[in-house]
């Protein structure tokens, strides 16, 4: 097995390189779209579109063939889709928007809503998440400092329970834990917690079972949310008594994380380590594997071109888009040739999990056009824009680390609302720390950095946006109210901002919390 490990990393490239580093990018995406429509055309939602007719465009040049698709087929959100065709795969029905049946759902309430949404998970996808994760394994080729033998390590992957609630003709739950359940057999040596644990629905038993058998694991890489992966490494150093993670697990050297920004976990996560672990960033949606780090000592990942996904960019700016982040009638979009570098765009994706010009709610920056590399900067409907500020979360992400750094500690979680203030308006603030801070101080700082990061929030503090109001809670706080909402573990992460009835929530929780005595 270690010969095998110093094969892999050496000559594994190869089939990568074929298409994805020596093709066009739009190229890739036009044999990818028509691929997609190939096979969906005698679908239901197949001939409402006529994408007989859109294929014969396909014959033509690459602008054509687009425009044809965005003239037969209208962008959808999830609950328009759902409306007109994903609800009939639920009751069993075949070729609704993917040829056969559709098997498997993933539960998803993204981060800020409460009910939950039904991705249609098919065979096809699961195989092109398959292919696509083991592509990413594949890139670690590149990375010339880790040890031969990692191929011949234990991965760790903490993710939903593969114990799928059993709905009539298909089976529901976490994306992680249905594609968990369905590795393939040459994976299963290498894979843990095992099939045993990963069946446990108990988040608290789970991260108990695992505490307890990892001694007897050796484990080179962890999969994961940063949170819950956090957790999971304090656990075991309590439960031992031993000073790192390293102490349990010697070869541990690659986290694959996926989510959230990692950097407000950064400085916490490597108190937990004896020595120094590769970072690899994913974009695993609900709706497929988007894209992956694939270059070491980049903050940027790079687009899947060529594996079952077919991606639309639209600009995100007041003409795309309503203040409250809802995509307008026709808006403009672009296919990934005609994108420029350092501008905000949300995805519309096509997949071959029967999504159609899908708004899947992210909003990326490409930082690097000719490598297809982007990096996730929010939400569409995350943005704080009540009254012209447009404060992203990589604005609120930066701010909040700065913060930090200055007051030496950590804030792990936070999360902000905007709400009426007076006749105005006002965001609101809430933070989680290990040790109390003075709230003022946080407040001063947090105002002042999003000033020198965002030029309209600085506008906007001189106006309509006439105060900024903080809460230090202790970190906890934030995880209790996931699991009271049926939120813990898995996916789950906390929103970075909340609204509405989520967000009254909190606010009571937080009260309630605060009569009963918390503690840091």
């Amino acid at each position: 097995m270690a010969i095998l490990g110093s094969l892999l990393k050496k000559g594994i490239r190869i089939r990568e390189s074929i298409e994805q580093e020596k093709l066009e990018p739009v190229k890739l995406q036009c044999n990818e779209l028509k691929k997609l429509l190939t096979k969906a055309q005698f679908t239901a939602i197949g001939r409402d579109c006529h994408f007989d007719e859109v294929l014969e465009y396909a014959k033509k040049n690459p602008k054509a063939f687009y425009n044809a698709y965005k003239q037969h087929v209208t962008t959808y959100d999830y609950n328009k889709l759902f409306k007109e065709y994903w609800h009939r795969t639920r009751t069993g029905e075949k070729d609704v928007c993917w040829p056969g049946q559709v098997k498997y759902f993933a539960l998803s309430s993204g981060t800020s809503e409460a009910a939950s949404k039904y991705i249609p998970v098919t065979r096809d996808m699961i195989k092109a998440i398959r292919r696509t994760s083991v592509r990413q394994i594949l890139s670690l080729s590149r990375y010339k400092d880790l040890p031969s033998n990692l191929f011949t390590k234990s991965i760790l992957m903490l993710g939903g329970s593969t114990l799928l609630n059993h709905a009539g003709s298909f089976y529901e739950g976490d994306l992680s834990g249905i594609t968990a359940s369905k590795l393939p057999f040459w994976f299963q040596g290498f894979y843990k917690p095992g099939q045993k644990i990963a069946r446990e629905r108990n988040w608290d038993e789970k991260l108990n079972e695992i505490t307890r058998k990892a001694k007897d694991w050796d484990i080179g890489v962890i999969v994961g949310v940063p949170a819950w992966i956090q957790i999971l490494i304090e656990k075991i150093i309590v439960h031992y008594q031993v000073e790192t993670i390293h102490d349990i697990w010697p070869n541990l050297s690659i986290f694959v994380h996926g989510g959230v920004a990692f950097e407000p976990y950064k400085k916490s996560f490597e108190k937990l380590l004896a020595k120094p672990v590769t970072y690899m960033e994913t974009y695993l949606a609900s709706e497929g594997f988007i894209a992956f780090q694939a270059f070491p000592g980049r903050r940027s990942m790079r687009l899947v071109l060529n594996n079952g996904i077919f991606y639309e960019f639209v600009p995100f700016t007041d003409r795309n888009f309503t203040a409250d982040g809802q995509l307008v009638e026709n808006p403009e979009t672009l296919m990934v040739d005609d994108v420029e570098e350092n501008k905000e765009y949300a995805l519309l994706i096509t997949t071959c999990s029967g999504a159609y010009r899908y708004l899947i709610g992210d909003v990326i920056k490409f930082v690097s056009k000719e490598e297809s590399e982007i990096i996730i900067t929010g939400r569409t409907k995350h943005f704080l824009s009540l009254c012209g500020e447009h404060l992203s979360v990589d604005n609120m992400n930066k701010a909040v680390q700065q913060v930090a750094e200055e007051l030496n500690t950590e804030i792990k979680e936070f999360t902000v609302s905007g709400i009426p203030y007076q006749s105005l308006f006002a965001h609101h603030w809430i933070v989680g720390t290990d040790k109390p801070v003075d709230p003022a101080v946080v407040k001063e700082k947090i105002d002042a950095k999003l000033k020198a990061l965002n030029d309209d929030y600085a506008t906007e503090r001189t106006a309509a946006l006439k105060e900024v109001i903080v809460d230090v809670v202790p970190i906890q706080l934030f995880y209790k109210f996931l699991k009271a909402k049926g939120k813990e573990g898995g996916q789950h992460k906390f929103p970075r901002v909340i609204k509405n009835q989520m967000y009254d929530d909190l606010k009571q929780f937080i009260r309630e919390e605060k009569e009963a005595g918390w503690q840091y």
